[in-house]
């Protein structure tokens, strides 16, 4: 892998990470379409692509880390009774949401991967993605949210949200994009809906960092592969804290037919990239 290469990856990790458009499915479709001889299974990949889990976690951690401290202070008892109740609440959403994902995940991860992560079945799924964005936002237009904080979401709520984490399995598909449909059709609003996705993509990072990073317990880095990494790291994670706070501002003031660009974005990758591949 160049350099050039790898600030690629990263530029697009960062951006589809926290936009509802596939990261995995980005990165399997790029160096497809570019003709990039990419070795997915080489020593170097596994250590790079842990990098830019690191970058993207530490950039949504900069963004919630009030909320963070919140929490912490609530479960230690620091901010009073209210806040206590309030922070143990939302953990165990959080919790609830993130079990579907790591139960069959788990159980489907490796099998579904190696059977629909190659370009052109990515595109079709990205297509799917983009038209189940627009079906959600239209369903969700002119309707008044009943869950407008995180307070509000009930533990049904954050299990339906978790299944449809789920859908990220199939490389294409978004895990911002299902979670965020997952909260609207719960009546969330966008803007509770992305800030709900966004803390909930922190313990699955973290998972996936924490599983990338016991894997290279035998593995030798060398000071350019440590160095490409980091740099990766550092380009995904300030990509990531931008991306992820126009997410958040456009959806707060965008609630009605919000995830339709993104979806119409979906759309037409998909069927370039497939004419592309096909072509």
């Amino acid at each position: 892998m160049t350099l050039f290469q790898a600030l690629i990856l990263a530029i697009v990790q960062g951006i589809t990470e926290p936009f509802p458009v596939s990261s995995l499915g980005h990165a399997v479709l790029l160096p497809g379409l570019l003709h990039w001889s990419l070795d997915e299974h080489s020593p170097f990949f596994l250590p790079f692509l842990t990098m830019l889990h690191v970058g993207t976690l530490l950039a949504l951690a900069q963004i919630f880390w009030g909320e963070w401290v919140k929490i912490i202070r609530g479960l230690l008892g620091l901010s009073g009774q209210t806040e206590r109740h309030m922070a143990v609440q939302l953990c165990g959403r959080l919790i609830v949401a993130t079990l579907p994902a790591i139960v069959i995940g788990g159980l489907f991860e490796h099998f579904l991967r190696s059977v629909f992560a190659n370009p052109l079945m990515v595109s079709g799924f990205l297509i799917l993605n983009g038209f189940l964005l627009i079906i959600t936002s239209r369903r969700h237009h002119n309707t008044r949210p009943t869950v407008d904080h995180l307070s509000q979401i009930t533990v049904r709520d954050a299990l339906i949200v978790g299944c449809w984490q789920c859908l990220a399995l199939f490389p294409g598909l978004s895990r911002s994009g299902a979670t965020i449909n997952g909260g609207l059709t719960r009546g969330f609003s966008s803007f509770t809906a992305a800030r709900f996705s966004l803390l909930l993509a922190q313990p699955i990072i973290l998972a996936a960092t924490a599983k990338e990073a016991w894997q290279l317990r035998h593995v030798t880095v060398t000071s350019s592969m440590m160095e490409q990494g980091i740099l990766g790291a550092i380009v995904a994670g300030i990509t990531a804290l931008i991306c992820s706070r126009l997410l958040l501002r456009f959806l707060r003031y965008s609630d009605n037919n919000a995830l339709t660009p993104f979806g119409i974005y979906c759309i037409l990758a998909g069927l370039f990239s497939g004419i592309w591949l096909l072509f």
